[in-house]
């Protein structure tokens, strides 16, 4: 990781600023419900957090972690739930906030087992979205940016569990 190039893609600036304005769409489309937001681990965590304090309403927090496995970082389609929520979310409004959208495979398999659930509805904020490599219909309902193809690491984003920690979004270089 250290020794790998990488430039900014999104300044600590720019994601504040988008952070913000996600929080307020949110805030307004959820005003007067109680919200119960679930991030997905580990690489939501620090997006959560600024967006949950961005916000204007109150919410309940909860945490999934699910795992996609195959040979090194590519999936083979296959996804594993390997810690569930804690909270019941019958007749609630759920938001999943998540780092990014690639495959749609995890974020797919996700939605329909919390739908099975349940709740009164259900919507996904994603931090990044990559559509051009999707393998499965799915489209975030709030959408922090769009991004092309390309390997990203900071602000939750990790590579081999490194990098989370940067305050802004860097793409990996050759």
């Amino acid at each position: 990781m250290d020794k790998m190039k990488k430039e900014i893609l999104f300044s600590r600036k720019a994601i504040d600023l988008r952070v913000r304005e996600l929080a307020a769409g949110i805030s307004r489309d959820y005003q007067g419900r109680e919200l119960i937001v679930i991030g997905v681990l580990k690489g939501a965590f620090i997006f959560m957090a600024d967006l949950i304090r961005s916000m204007t309403i109150p919410c309940r927090v909860d945490f999934a972690r699910l795992a996609s496995y195959g040979a090194g970082s590519v999936s083979n389609g296959k996804v594993i739930l390997t810690k569930d929520i804690e909270t019941s979310i019958r007749g609630k409004d759920i938001l999943i906030v998540e780092d990014i959208v690639d495959t749609g495979v995890t974020l797919s398999y996700f939605v329909e087992w919390l739908q099975e659930r349940n709740p009164r509805s259900l919507r996904v904020c994603a931090f990044l979205d990559k559509r051009g490599r999707r393998k499965v219909t799915f489209e975030a309902d709030y959408v922090g940016f769009a991004i092309e193809d390309g390997f990203v690491v900071g602000y939750g984003l990790d590579f081999d569990e490194k990098a989370r920690f940067l305050p802004d979004v860097y793409i990996m270089k050759d």
